[in-house]
């Protein structure tokens, strides 16, 4: 039996509670102890082999199918449900990504840009100058309300008026590290009455459930033609058998999207807000190159479907919003891999049940990679490409996000379209620093700013 690399000796219960509460110092203090390389054990949750070293992750993602991965994931299970496809491994997972992969690719993206920037000129037309605002709790509206539009397919109406209530206050439940202990912590996930965290969240969930189901079977008895929403589109799906989705794995995959999409992107857009109101030359050097496309004053009024594709190819746009994922990862580590059987991987033996756990944060903090990594510099993006293994934001291998492309769409048309119409200022004071929420890890305080006039 080959031995664990470089175990962390502290107490697995300190461990877990430490990982809970702060996963980038964890991360930090390890990694200078034993290198890119180390395991660490959190009690009932199990060993994770954390590992930062790029050749290595090259050769992980390269032979994804020596590894089960959904098994990884069952955290998460209590949230999204047994049927999503972060939970699905071998022919099923196949058969899923396959089913959902057209949702987020080619002419179905492009359709989803002048939605994107209606949205966030809509929302950001609800500022008032002088008057301060959370960053995060904007960002979230605008995804939320992208979310409902684009994936769940509903803009109006009584149930659309239910879901995004419900969806904010469901999201807000782990919106803390000690909030988010609820996901980690087993004896925490118990119905203690109607005001106990747990029974509260399920309650939540239940009702979620209910509205997406009623939707569906409203589609399934009145028909959707001509909709081009992402429900639409895969209740319309079949596989090789001729099989459609169940409605239960219908509304499991609704439910990842929610999580997967909504929560990433809003936290993603605050962070860059930060930055290049931080830094007043980045924010200059962006407005320059939308003013050079004739993307001002509004991104999102006056372009055409075409000009908001290219103006999501601008290469400084896209550098600002690559860096911004680069230093703020969403996760700090991406989906475990569980060996199947023995395996070698750069040189090191893992016997069968490793779980090897790819770190984004220590990779996309490498000096030899990224030189002053703590500082905030989109020119790195312009002067080189990084590998798959060396800079992967949405995970990799076969895991790879299905939305990252219309996440990035996303983050680039709504910050182009907000900075190209208002003049903001950065209210914060000191460093904003990650802190955990849920599985995530978002801006503490979720960044203030405020309006301080038209462009």
């Amino acid at each position: 039996m080959s031995q664990l690399p470089n175990r962390v000796p502290a107490p697995t219960w300190w461990q877990l509670l430490t990982w809970i509460a702060d996963p980038i110092k964890f991360q930090d203090r390890y990694h200078q102890r034993y290198g890119d390389i180390f395991t660490m054990n959190l009690g009932r949750l199990g060993g994770y082999v954390v590992i930062g070293e790029p050749k290595l992750i090259q050769e992980i993602f390269s032979q994804d199918s020596k590894f089960e991965i959904g098994r990884g994931n069952v955290l998460a299970q209590p949230l999204i449900g047994r049927n999503s496809l972060m939970l699905m491994d071998g022919d099923r997972h196949k058969r899923e990504r396959k089913l959902l992969m057209p949702s987020f690719h080619g002419e179905r993206l492009q359709a989803y840009a002048t939605q994107i920037c209606a949205i966030a000129d809509q929302i950001a037309s609800q500022w008032h100058v002088g008057q301060p605002f959370v960053v995060r709790s904007t960002m979230q509206k605008i995804s939320l309300e992208l979310i409902l539009q684009v994936v769940f397919g509903l803009s109006e109406g009584e149930r659309y008026q239910q879901l995004k209530p419900l969806l904010t206050e469901w999201l807000d439940m782990t919106d803390s590290p000690l909030r988010s202990s609820l996901l980690f912590l087993k004896f925490l996930q118990k119905d203690w009455g109607a005001w106990s965290p747990w029974s509260q969240m399920k309650q939540r969930q239940r009702q979620v459930h209910q509205l997406l189901q009623d939707e569906i079977s409203d589609r399934k008895n009145q028909g959707d033609a001509g909709r081009i929403d992402v429900l639409s589109l895969m209740m319309a799906a079949r596989d090789e058998q001729g099989n459609a989705m169940t409605d239960e794995e219908l509304r499991d995959e609704l439910i990842t999207l929610l999580f997967a999409g909504h929560e990433t992107v809003a936290t993603s857009l605050s962070w860059a807000f930060y930055e290049i109101h931080r830094q007043p030359h980045i924010l200059e050097k962006l407005l320059v190159e939308l003013e050079s496309f004739g993307a001002t004053p509004s991104v999102g009024a006056i372009a055409p479907q075409e000009d908001l594709l290219r103006i999501a190819q601008l290469p400084y746009l896209s550098a600002v919003c690559q860096e911004t994922l680069r230093m703020y990862p969403v996760l700090p580590v991406i989906f475990p891999r569980i060996t199947k059987a023995p395996v070698t991987l750069a040189g090191r033996s893992f016997d069968a049940e490793t779980v090897l756990m790819p770190s984004i944060y220590l990779v996309h903090y490498r000096e030899d990679l990224y030189p002053h990594p703590h500082e905030f510099k989109p020119e790195r993006f312009l002067e080189r490409q990084y590998a798959p293994s060396e800079y992967f934001p949405f995970g990799g291998g076969v895991r790879r996000c299905l939305g990252y492309a219309l996440a990035q769409l996303e983050m680039k048309l709504v910050l182009a379209t907000v900075v190209s119409r208002y003049r903001l200022e950065l209210l914060e004071t000191k460093p904003v620093k990650m802190q955990r929420r849920g599985f995530t890890l978002a801006p503490k305080g979720g960044v203030r700013m405020a309006i301080i006039g038209k462009r």
